[in-house]
């Protein structure tokens, strides 16, 4: 081992240590069953036993593959908002994901290269770390591999990987900055790992929620209160949206009436051929979910009144619907609480400051 790799090994063992990072086993370097999901018990709802919600650990899930350390995290910022990973130069992962609004798009289907108009609306970075599966269908089985993903979307960024390869590696920076990091000049490997390492980093938390369970009982205002009841209870939010992080990271069917350029989006099936999961999609978590509009993974709902009253009817109309979904009943007092409950997920704002992008 050459000084400057084992210089960048001894950063990463040490950060590792001092940060006591959680290292997971499994496919991809995630575990399929992490034991952080429930540690505050479950909720049975109609014979139904579901993680109960709670504040997140305080150690982030991080393969073993790919350790987290200061100088690999800042290389994947400045990838994460570099344009130069797209064909045109123009299109970066901020441009879908925006910090300013959300880690997410506030467009209902997201725009790529040449103005190209996606099929899908762009879901937040925020707590993708806890994610066992990547994109609204799951295909992705990683933050590293869902990081290339848009990278050779002829609808995102249209670029090769070849050519982005290529690319990075004629700027002087970064093929200092791959060299200290990875010992190597600029690889595709390297490019999912740095960013993936960064989008580790931007977590949603300190919630009033969050500070209420910890022990604050003004935390959360009255309304709130009753609506955490409702959430766990006539509203059964938390058959899907349970554990830590407000989601069970699992595919459901809600019946959401498709609009956009798609005419039929079949989400999850497209990837496992399974017919349970014609037009089923990653549950998504709740956490900062005030800030990520608009919702469903075509952003049909443009706030979170809408999404409140298409579940309380009952979902949409289709023979995949997820069994979960049936009519709540709620009142227009309880759907108030339970929006003042969803307000009470917003975690801290995250200060980000742009990165000094590289020059040739």
């Amino acid at each position: 081992m050459g000084p400057t790799r084992f210089r960048a090994f001894s950063i990463m063992t040490a950060t590792c240590i001092l940060l006591g990072l959680w290292i997971f086993k499994g496919p991809s370097g995630v575990s399929a069953s992490p034991s952080w999901y429930a540690p505050h018990g479950t909720i049975t709802i109609d014979g139904v036993n579901v993680p109960d919600v709670g504040p997140l650990p305080t150690s982030i899930p991080v393969p073993s593959t790919n350790l987290n350390y200061a100088a690999k995290i800042e290389l994947g910022k400045q990838l994460y908002f570099d344009g130069r990973l797209s064909k045109n130069g123009a299109i970066s992962c901020a441009f879908c994901h925006n910090p300013g609004t959300g880690w997410a798009d506030p467009r209902q289907t997201s725009i790529g290269i040449g103005g190209g108009l996606g099929g899908r609306q762009a879901p937040t970075v925020l707590n993708t770390a806890f994610n066992h599966l990547q994109f609204w269908d799951g295909r992705a089985r990683s933050l590293e591999e869902q990081a290339i993903g848009p990278i050779h979307n002829p609808i995102e960024m249209g670029e090769t990987h070849e050519n982005v390869v290529a690319k990075l590696n004629k700027i002087k920076g970064y093929q200092r900055q791959f060299r200290a990091v990875f010992g190597t000049d600029v690889s595709l490997q390297g490019i999912a790992e740095a960013i993936a390492a960064y989008e580790r980093t931007v977590i949603s938390t300190d919630s009033p929620f969050d500070k209420y369970a910890a022990g604050d009982s003004k935390a959360m205002d009255e309304a709130a209160v009753r609506g955490m009841a409702l959430f766990k209870g006539k509203a059964r939010c938390v058959l899907c949206h349970g554990g830590p992080n407000f989601t069970d990271n699992q595919f459901h069917n809600l019946g959401v009436p498709q609009v956009g350029p798609m005419k039929e989006d079949l989400g999850r099936y497209y990837v496992t051929k399974a017919e349970k999961d014609r037009g089923a999609f990653k549950t998504p978590t709740l956490r900062s979910i005030t800030e990520t509009a608009p919702y469903m993974h075509d952003g049909v709902f443009k706030t979170l009144e809408e999404v409140v009253d298409f579940l309380n009817q009952g979902g949409g109309a289709n023979p995949n619907l997820s069994a979960m979904v049936k009519p709540l009943n709620l009142t227009a007092e309880e759907k108030a609480d339970l929006i003042a409950f969803l307000k009470a997920l917003a975690g801290e704002p995250i200060k980000v400051a742009l990165p000094k992008l590289p020059k040739k």
